[in-house]
Protein backbone atom coordinates (compact mmCIF):
# COMPACT_ATOMS: atom_id res chain seq x y z
CA UNK A 1 0.00 0.00 0.00
CA UNK A 2 1.21 3.51 -0.80
CA UNK A 3 1.46 6.24 1.83
CA UNK A 4 0.71 9.85 0.93
CA UNK A 5 1.32 12.87 3.13
CA UNK A 6 -0.70 16.03 2.45
CA UNK A 7 -0.10 19.46 3.90
CA UNK A 8 -2.90 22.00 3.65
CA UNK A 9 -3.80 25.15 5.58
CA UNK A 10 -5.52 24.87 8.95
CA UNK A 11 -8.21 27.14 7.50
CA UNK A 12 -9.45 24.17 5.45
CA UNK A 13 -11.75 22.42 7.90
CA UNK A 14 -11.24 18.78 6.88
CA UNK A 15 -10.57 15.84 9.15
CA UNK A 16 -8.43 12.88 8.14
CA UNK A 17 -11.68 10.93 7.73
CA UNK A 18 -13.07 13.59 5.38
CA UNK A 19 -9.94 13.50 3.21
CA UNK A 20 -10.08 9.70 3.04
CA UNK A 21 -13.78 9.80 2.07
CA UNK A 22 -13.17 12.39 -0.64
CA UNK A 23 -10.28 10.42 -2.10
CA UNK A 24 -12.08 7.08 -1.87
CA UNK A 25 -15.26 8.57 -3.34
CA UNK A 26 -13.35 10.05 -6.27
CA UNK A 27 -11.49 6.81 -6.97
CA UNK A 28 -14.78 4.92 -6.74
CA UNK A 29 -16.48 7.33 -9.18
CA UNK A 30 -13.57 6.86 -11.60
CA UNK A 31 -14.00 3.07 -11.31
CA UNK A 32 -10.47 2.69 -9.95
CA UNK A 33 -11.84 1.10 -6.75
CA UNK A 34 -14.91 -1.00 -6.00
CA UNK A 35 -17.17 0.21 -3.20
CA UNK A 36 -15.66 -2.45 -0.93
CA UNK A 37 -12.11 -1.35 -1.73
CA UNK A 38 -13.06 2.31 -1.23
CA UNK A 39 -14.63 1.47 2.13
CA UNK A 40 -11.46 -0.37 3.13
CA UNK A 41 -9.37 2.68 2.22
CA UNK A 42 -11.47 4.77 4.59
CA UNK A 43 -11.56 2.06 7.27
CA UNK A 44 -15.33 1.61 7.36
CA UNK A 45 -17.81 -1.01 6.17
CA UNK A 46 -19.08 -1.07 2.60
CA UNK A 47 -22.55 -0.21 3.88
CA UNK A 48 -21.26 2.83 5.79
CA UNK A 49 -19.31 4.00 2.73
CA UNK A 50 -22.38 3.79 0.50
CA UNK A 51 -24.51 5.58 3.11
CA UNK A 52 -21.96 8.42 3.43
CA UNK A 53 -21.31 8.95 -0.29
CA UNK A 54 -24.12 11.50 -0.71
CA UNK A 55 -22.84 13.58 2.21
CA UNK A 56 -19.56 13.96 0.34
CA UNK A 57 -21.18 14.79 -3.00
CA UNK A 58 -20.87 11.40 -4.69
CA UNK A 59 -23.63 9.29 -6.21
CA UNK A 60 -23.85 5.55 -5.80
CA UNK A 61 -26.03 5.33 -8.89
CA UNK A 62 -23.47 6.45 -11.46
CA UNK A 63 -22.20 2.91 -11.85
CA UNK A 64 -22.81 0.87 -14.95
CA UNK A 65 -24.73 -2.38 -14.71
CA UNK A 66 -21.45 -4.27 -15.07
CA UNK A 67 -19.96 -2.35 -12.14
CA UNK A 68 -22.98 -3.14 -9.99
CA UNK A 69 -22.76 -6.82 -10.87
CA UNK A 70 -19.04 -6.83 -10.03
CA UNK A 71 -19.68 -5.20 -6.65
CA UNK A 72 -22.48 -7.65 -5.86
CA UNK A 73 -20.28 -10.61 -6.77
CA UNK A 74 -17.54 -9.31 -4.44
CA UNK A 75 -19.91 -8.55 -1.53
Amino acid sequence: MKTVTLNFPDSIDLSEFDVKMILAGQLYQQAKLSSGQAAGLVGISKREFIELMGKFGFSVFSESLGDLRRDISHA
